[in-house]
């Protein structure tokens, strides 16, 4: 949901002036702070606010951003591919969680999950779990209900399968897998909603950092499979939330 439809929703609910909508509305849509610029009306364009990307950035740059983020009335902030050492020093500036296994860190409070189902994510392995947290992360951060499937891969099918109720009762399913990547095409053969595949850099020397099951993935014949790029939790996670939010009133 947009900020400005929160806007107008609590003008209707007399919770909010007039006067106090109309300066809302007519916030700036960037602050420039130097090294950055900091992109203020991401959630009304987009439905969710702007995301900040913590690798190549000084911890000072992100605290900086962080502060300009909470200046202007962001309550929940999201942080990703954070270093502990960089984690550490911003901790200092802003109170901040941080989940090291996803490398996010977490400014606020998370919400109450508002999406129209659950996002389930599933991995291959357990050395996959690290790509899923980032994933479920995400998807949290954005307001969403998600449940965990860790090491359900297809060198022990059982494990998947006795899970079937949690798959079939999910309005998305974010499949995370390194070596062939076969987890995706699996579960996209079993579910009814859809699969986001996300290959990991997991595996031995053919599978190329992750080459090899992003291809297979790409090639999935089940329908209602999609890819993402190679590790890329965060873009999963934030597209299973955007899917969740479809139809929402």
């Amino acid at each position: 949901m947009s900020d400005y439809r929160n806007i107008l929703e609590q003008v209707r609910d007399k919770e909010l002036s007039v006067e106090d909508a109309l300066l809302a509305i007519k916030k700036k849509p960037f602050e420039d702070i130097g090294y950055a610029k900091v992109d203020l009306h991401r959630g009304v364009r987009q439905g969710a606010p702007e995301v900040i990307f913590g690798a190549g950035k000084k911890a000072s740059q992100i605290a900086g951003i962080i502060g300009s983020m909470k200046a202007n009335g962001q309550e929940t902030i999201l942080i990703t591919r954070l270093s502990p050492k960089k984690a550490k020093k911003v901790t200092k500036l802003h109170e901040l969680t941080y989940h090291e296994q996803a490398r996010i860190g977490i400014v606020g409070k998370m919400p109450k999950p508002d999406g129209v189902g659950r996002i389930v994510v599933a991995t291959g392995g357990t050395s996959d779990i690290p790509v899923a947290e980032e994933a479920a992360l995400t998807a949290e951060v954005h307001g969403n209900e998600v449940v965990r499937l860790y090491d359900v891969g297809v060198a022990g099918l059982h494990r998947l399968l006795s899970h079937l109720d949690e798959i079939m009762g999910a309005s998305v399913i974010i499949a995370i897998a390194g070596m062939e990547g076969a987890l995706a095409s699996v579960i996209g053969g079993l579910a009814d909603c859809p699969v986001i595949a996300v290959p990991t850099s997991i595996g031995y020397g053919a599978s190329m950092n992750g080459v090899s099951a992003l291809l297979s993935m790409l090639n999935s014949c089940a329908s209602g499979v999609s890819v993402v790029n190679i590790d890329n939790g965060f873009g999963a996670g934030y597209l299973a939330g955007m899917i969740n939010h479809k139809g929402r009133v």
